[in-house]
C-alpha cells in the first residue's frame, strides 16, 4: 500500500511528555510554547524575550522577572505485533494482513504528529528481524508492516510478547499493542505488569468466521494454528452456542484483565477502520 492511501486517524496523550524535542504534546519541558508555567528572575531564565514588565515593577527587591512557558513536545510511539500461528486466520483478510494496516496508519499517524515511531515483532521470542528501531521518518516501520502481509508461520505461539518490555524505553511511550489475544491470559498479565509505566492501546483482532459465522449443523475439521493440533468436529447448534459462549467468555475476561490495569481494548472485527480508532481516543483517553 503506497503511503498516500494510508488512511491516518488522531489521537492525543494523557500525561505530559518529557521529551526536549518539540512535538504536539503537552509536556514539562520549558520553552517557546503557549502554556504559561509561571515567573522566575531573569538570572534563573536569561531571555530577555519573555522580560514581564508588570512583575518587574511589582517587585520590592527589584529583581528583572521573566515568564516561562512550557513547549509542546514528542512522545515514542510503538507496535508491538503479534506473529504467532493464529494471526495467520481470516475468512477474506488473514489477521496478520489487519496488523499490517494498523502498523501503517500508526507509522503515518506518528509522523503526522511528529512523534518517533518503532515496531516491534513477536511470537514464542521477540523476532529481531522483525524490528524497528524509534525514528521520525515512517518509510522503514511502513515498509515492514508492508512485508507482513506475505508473512506466513505455522505452529509457533505469542510467548515472547513478555520479553518485549526489554525493547522499550525507559521514557513513557504509547504502545499499540496488535494481536489476537489467543494466548494464556497468564502471559498477558505478565507481560502488562511489565509495561505499566507505559500507555497501552490493546487492538483485538478477530474474525467473525471463528465463531458467529459457523455453521449450525456439519463436519469440519479445525487446526490450532499454534500447536497443529487437529480436531474433527460435528457440528449442531449446542455445539455451535457453546463455542459463540466460549468466545464472549474470552472477550469478557480480555476486557476485565485490560480493565485491571486502566486498559480498555479496542476491538478489530475482519477488517480496521481508522476513524473508529479516533473516536476510541476521544472517548477513552483523557486530553
Amino acid at each position: 500500500m503506497s503511503e498516500q492511501h494510508i488512511k491516518e486517524f488522531s489521537y492525543h496523550i494523557a500525561w505530559r511528555s518529557r521529551s526536549r524535542r518539540p512535538g504536539r504534546h503537552k509536556s514539562n519541558q520549558r520553552g517557546m510554547g503557549m502554556e504559561f508555567r509561571g515567573h522566575t528572575t531573569l538570572l534563573s531564565y536569561p531571555d530577555p524575550r519573555r522580560i514581564d514588565i508588570r512583575q518587574t515593577i511589582r517587585d520590592p527587591l527589584e529583581q528583572i522577572h521573566v515568564r516561562i512557558f512550557n513547549q509542546k513536545s514528542i512522545t515514542p510511539v510503538f507496535v508491538l505485533c503479534d506473529m504467532s500461528g493464529s494471526m495467520q486466520y481470516g475468512s477474506n483478510q488473514r489477521k496478520i494482513e489487519v496488523a499490517a494496516d494498523i502498523a501503517q496508519s500508526v507509522a503515518q499517524s506518528a509522523t503526522h504528529n511528529r512523534d518517533l515511531v518503532g515496531f516491534i515483532g513477536f511470537d514464542d521470542v521477540v523476532r529481531e528481524d522483525w524490528l524497528c528501531t524509534l525514528s521520525a521518518r515512517p518509510h522503514s516501520t511502513v515498509e515492514m508492516a508492508e512485508n507482513l502481509r506475505s508473512y506466513t508461520t505455522t505452529e509457533v505461539g505469542s510467548r515472547g510478547i513478555i520479553e518485549t518490555v526489554r525493547l522499550l524505553p525507559r521514557e513513557r511511550s504509547l504502545i499499540f499493542m496488535v494481536s489476537d489475544f489467543h494466548m494464556p491470559i497468564s502471559d498477558l498479565e505478565a507481560s502488562l505488569v511489565l509495561m505499566q509505566r507505559h500507555h497501552i492501546v490493546p487492538v483485538v483482532l478477530w474474525d467473525s468466521s471463528e465463531y458467529s459465522d459457523l455453521p449450525e449443523f456439519g463436519i469440519t475439521n479445525v487446526t490450532d494454528p499454534e500447536t497443529g493440533a487437529t480436531r474433527t468436529l460435528f457440528l449442531r447448534k449446542a455445539y455451535r452456542d457453546r463455542i459463540l459462549q466460549s468466545f464472549n467468555d474470552r472477550r469478557a475476561t480480555i476486557k476485565n484483565l485490560f480493565s485491571r490495569y486502566d486498559m480498555e481494548p479496542f476491538f478489530v472485527e475482519n477488517h480496521f477502520d481508522a476513524d473508529l480508532l479516533s473516536d476510541y481516543f476521544h472517548q477513552y483517553v483523557a486530553a
